[in-house]
């Protein structure tokens, strides 16, 4: 008796994950793997830092996406921040809305690799700033954004 609810359990578990994460991956999958794909960086800094994070992010971040744009990965960036403040659970300081070429590209972790020597030559330099950046948020998220069809 023990041993077929055992059984039965296993048998339970194993469907409610294949569900899920069948679920979790057609998610994922784009529908075509040619068009566009945007993804909408939010960044929350400390009360106060904002500008400073800003800064280090253009000087830092900026040029990397810059050179993945002249090579045709990225279409476009846009960087915007909000005019007012927001409560503080839901405010955001800094977000960039990045276009990718495709979905390949927006996740490839290696994107902007080559890249990095050419631009920073001083390592050391590029990896101290980029951890005191990061050093300054609060919080960070990332959206994937889709064109919604309204007509």
């Amino acid at each position: 008796m023990k041993e077929k609810q055992f059984t039965l359990v296993k048998i339970t578990l194993f469907l409610l994950l294949l569900i899920s994460t069948t679920h979790l991956l057609a998610q994922q999958t784009p529908k075509n793997p040619d068009e566009t794909f945007t993804i909408e960086n939010y960044y929350k800094v400390k009360w106060g830092y904002a500008d400073e994070f800003i800064s280090l992010w253009k000087k830092n971040h900026y040029p990397l996406l810059k050179k993945a744009i002249e090579k045709g990965d990225i279409v476009s960036i846009v960087a915007s921040r909000p005019r007012l403040h927001d409560s503080e659970e839901s405010r955001w300081d800094f977000r960039v809305a990045i276009v990718f070429k495709n979905s390949a590209l927006a996740y490839d972790d290696n994107l902007l690799t080559p890249y990095k020597k050419a631009i920073y030559p001083d390592e050391e330099k590029l990896k101290k700033e980029e951890q005191h950046r990061f050093e300054l948020l609060l919080a960070h998220w990332d959206v994937e954004v889709k064109k919604e069809n309204i007509d």
